[in-house]
């Protein structure tokens, strides 16, 4: 199967370190979506990473549903059999992916619109919106339990991103959450190789 990706995508992350985990081969194929390669539009129609493309050439996207196919393919699950952990483990990743729109929301506002266009209340707005979910996940640290799940890799490529684009802006109060990366690379050692990097 093949991954088209990029290195500081988290989105790309999660679903590299999942693959890792439950032992999926994967090619991956870095590409830039500014660029609207052929190979990921053929693919995918949004133009939108990550996109896996089976042995059999289907195509396979967003990040989550590439998740729930690994789980269903995989050897051991990615997600808990119980019902009630695994709606945990569904939000936990719902909110570490949304919390991550938020922030390439304003990395692209910054990066990708003129000087004079830029639109501070939106990046405050987005901001706020990263404040609080992250300090919901520093009150409520998920628990890792037995088995690592979707949920962690989510939380794990969040972090990394976080480090990557906005070292010294999240970490202040949040002495939980600054501490879990070393926490998951514990339990899934691949963790600082794989994580967002520029």
């Amino acid at each position: 199967m093949k991954l088209l990706c990029a290195p500081s995508s988290p989105y790309s992350s999660k679903v590299r370190m999942a693959a890792r985990h439950l032992g999926i081969e994967i090619e991956e194929i870095n590409v830039n979506t500014r660029d609207d390669p052929a190979a990921l539009i053929d693919a995918n129609p949004l133009g939108k990473i990550p996109t896996l493309v089976t042995e059999e050439g289907q195509a396979i996207f967003d990040s989550r549903t590439i998740m729930h196919y690994f789980d269903r393919i995989a050897d051991k699950p990615l997600y808990p059999k119980k019902k009630s952990k695994r709606t945990e483990a569904e939000v936990l990743e719902a909110l570490c992916d949304g919390i991550a729109d938020c922030l390439l929301e304003i990395v692209y506002e910054r990066r990708f619109r003129p000087p004079e266009l830029i639109s501070q209340p939106s990046i405050d707005r987005q901001w706020s919106k990263v404040v609080r979910g992250l300090d919901h996940l520093n009150a409520n640290m998920p628990k890792f339990g037995k088995a690592l799940h979707g949920g962690h890799f989510s939380l794990g490529a969040l972090i990394g991103y976080l480090m990557l684009r906005f070292p010294g802006e999240w970490e202040n109060g949040r002495t939980r959450l600054a501490a879990w990366p070393s926490k998951f690379a514990e339990r899934f050692e691949p963790y600082h190789e794989m994580k967002p990097r520029a």
